[in-house]
């Protein structure tokens, strides 16, 4: 009888939430961005976090540049346990969980310090509720790129200019609607063909954030931009809910501490470095710079916007309210 009690303690310690043992761990962490990116920096940064915090337990392997696949992909591989971590784009986890589709919202804020206020309110948070059930993944933290701006082969002297344009998005629902509004033709595509598909022609126009416009020297073949800030652009830290639920709660804890540590720094980066990044691009030879573009430039666009999305999910009336009261 004592064998067989000693057995069971020892199973369900094994395969019960809060009594698994402390283990070694090497996170394998997927990004689309290149290796000089914030969001990747932070990442080998967090590698050095959960090595500290663990005394050497656990680590972080990164896979830059969608050497994973693209972010569909990686979140296949999230939600079959083969991949233990990623940090994925707001907007491609739109498709599974609809409410990361009010972060996406035209003008939502006027700019990053208020970007940031938003992705750190509790009606944000709430909205990473819904991952586990939609998404087989746990959301960490939020994180961000800068402000999105418009960038084209030819010169925009009005939204009229825009109309028919192939225009390179990423894929997102929310993302879509906004351009199809303005008479955009959205050709969705991964961030790592998006420089070519300029040189040769098959888009004429994107919207980037600077750091990516930096990082990739998108000025090269479009030299035509408009500082619209249309749209902040979130991330979201994910771990696999399969890996998940083998880690221990006090490594649990330690992943969820290094997680928000990094996103935290990740989003104080990008909102106290976007003036500068701004300056480095007017800098730049043959760029023609349209500044301070606001929501009057695109007529009623957010009205519309606003009116097709409420049927999707009440966080936009929420964030509204929310972005209203900065």
């Amino acid at each position: 009888m004592l064998k067989f009690t000693t057995a069971m303690a020892v199973t369900m310690a094994i395969t019960m939430p809060g009594t698994l043992w402390a283990q070694e761990k090497n996170f394998r962490v997927g990004l689309i961005t290149p290796a000089v990116h914030v969001w990747n920096q932070e990442v080998d940064a967090m590698g050095v976090t959960l090595g500290e915090m663990s005394d050497g337990r656990l680590s972080v392997t990164a896979f830059p540049s969608g050497q994973l696949g693209s972010e569909e992909t990686m979140l296949q591989q999230l939600q079959t346990g083969a991949l233990d971590m990623a940090w994925l784009t707001t907007a491609g986890l739109t498709v599974r969980v609809p409410d990361l589709g009010a972060l996406h919202a035209p003008f939502l804020v006027d700019n990053i310090a208020d970007a940031a206020k938003i992705l750190r309110s509790d009606e944000a948070r709430e909205i990473l509720d819904a991952l586990p059930a939609a998404t087989g993944t746990v959301g960490l933290c939020y994180a961000m790129t800068g402000m999105r701006q418009i960038m084209a082969k030819n010169p925009i002297g009005s939204a009229a200019d825009l109309n028919g344009l192939r225009f390179r998005i990423t894929p997102a629902p929310p993302i879509q609607t906004f351009f199809e509004m303005f008479g955009a033709a959205p050709a969705p595509m991964p961030l790592t063909q998006v420089y070519d598909a300029l040189a040769n022609g098959q888009i004429d126009a994107i919207d980037m954030d600077h750091e990516s416009i930096l990082n990739f020297g998108y000025f090269d073949h479009a030299k035509n931009m408009l500082e619209t800030n249309h749209q902040m652009f979130g991330m979201v830290a994910l771990v696999s809910g399969r890996v998940w639920a083998t880690l221990s709660d006090e490594d649990k804890t330690i992943v969820q501490e290094a997680a928000q540590k990094h996103c935290d720094q990740t989003i104080d980066r990008f909102a106290s470095e976007e003036d500068s990044k701004l300056e480095r691009l007017k800098a730049v030879e043959g760029l023609t710079i349209t500044e301070n573009v606001g929501p009057e430039f695109f007529g009623d666009i957010v009205a519309r916007w606003d009116a097709e999305w409420a049927e999707k999910t009440p966080y936009v009336a929420r964030l509204r309210a929310l972005s209203d009261s900065f």
